[in-house]
């Protein structure tokens, strides 16, 4: 199949920007350093700028700041690079559509809706009354199990598995191995052993939500697990019972949110964060890899870092930067000790 190409000039008419240039064919986004003529590639950050000098490329996106500095060469000018290559990525990589059809291995349930503009995959699995809306993809060995609502062109991947129950919105899209809606890990010790408690929630996921292969969202107790609407999650992620994360969150990947914590708006999480359970996190919080979260974060706009107490970003930078020098720091203690005649702490 021959692939599609843009003109600079189409690029521009469809995605805006300014064209500077000769008005060259484009087949394709790559790295500066890879880049040839038929490629087009960016600069978002300028200390890169000489990997623009040094680079093949028939074109390159930069800011209006940078343009004046790269005139001989062909340019998209564009507010923010990056996005503007996020969009042009997109062009040349379009969203799949849905090949309508079901294969003859799945198994749809008799009172399982699914319109004829969906496809269903080699042994798929669609359960009694659920409903799939337009455009759906549920791909090879996938389980959607029954009683569950899944938005148009939703997207379920090979062998993820969405429990019983979950309501899915438009857009969704969920990657290999996750599992939507999975009991929560409630338990209530009978003297001698773990009584399990009921799962009798489910799991809500907004419109345009993306989760990664292999992460995890429990279903709640007594009422749903939520997700808003544009969040994103990475591969290994773990999502208890009862939790609330607002729209166009960010959580990387190997993260553990605890159940019941409620998660803000516009949030960034690094990957490798813990939190304890029953806590909130405020809208636009940024919280850096690795950070154990201990308590509340209810002003909206922290960013918080740091093992273990988690503490601000800027305290944290400033504490680790002296932990760097603690040998030195101790060295010339142990100097000035033996200008006072003062007796060792290590004595």
């Amino acid at each position: 199949m021959t692939k599609q190409t843009y003109t600079l000039s189409r690029i521009v008419a469809e995605l805006g920007g300014e064209m500077r240039g000769s008005d060259i064919e484009i087949a394709a986004v790559k790295p500066l350093a890879e880049a040839r003529a038929e490629h087009i590639g960016f600069l978002a950050n300028p200390k890169y700028k000489s990997e623009v000098h040094d680079s093949k490329a028939g074109a390159v996106i930069v800011s209006p700041k940078a343009a004046d500095e790269f005139s001989g060469r062909n340019l998209i000018v564009a507010a923010d690079p990056y996005l503007y290559f996020a969009k042009v990525a997109r062009l040349f990589s379009p969203i799949q559509t849905a090949s309508a059809g079901v294969h003859p291995t799945a198994v749809v349930e008799p009172s399982a809706t699914v319109p004829a503009s969906c496809e269903i995959g080699a042994n798929a699995y669609i359960g009694a009354d659920t409903v799939l809306g337009e455009g759906c993809r549920i791909l090879a060995n996938a389980v959607v199990e029954h009683g569950c609502t899944l938005g148009d062109e939703t997207v379920i991947h090979p062998n993820a598995v969405i429990y019983h129950g979950c309501t899915l919105g438009k857009r969704v899209e969920i990657h290999s191995g996750a599992v939507i809606g999975a009991d929560g890990f409630g338990l209530a010790f009978a003297g001698d052993s773990w009584f399990k408690i009921p799962q009798t929630g489910a799991v809500t996921l907004g419109d345009d939500v993306e989760i990664g292969s292999n992460s995890n969202i429990d279903r709640g107790a007594m009422s749903d697990t939520t997700v808003g609407n544009g969040t994103k999650i990475d591969n290994q992620v773990q999502i208890g019972h009862n939790c609330k994360i607002g729209s166009h969150t960010v959580i990387a990947a190997k993260t553990g949110i605890s159940g019941s914590v409620t998660i803000g708006s516009y949030c960034i999480i690094g990957g490798g964060v813990g939190t304890v359970g029953h806590i909130e996190i405020a809208d636009k919080t940024t919280i850096g890899g690795g950070t154990s979260v201990t308590h509340s974060i209810k002003e909206s706009g922290q960013h918080i870092a740091g093992p273990f107490p988690m503490q601000p970003y800027k305290e944290w930078a400033k504490n680790t930067a002296h932990i760097r020098h603690l040998s030195e720091m101790n060295r010339r203690i142990k100097e000035l000790e033996k200008t006072l005649n003062i007796q060792s702490i290590e004595k």
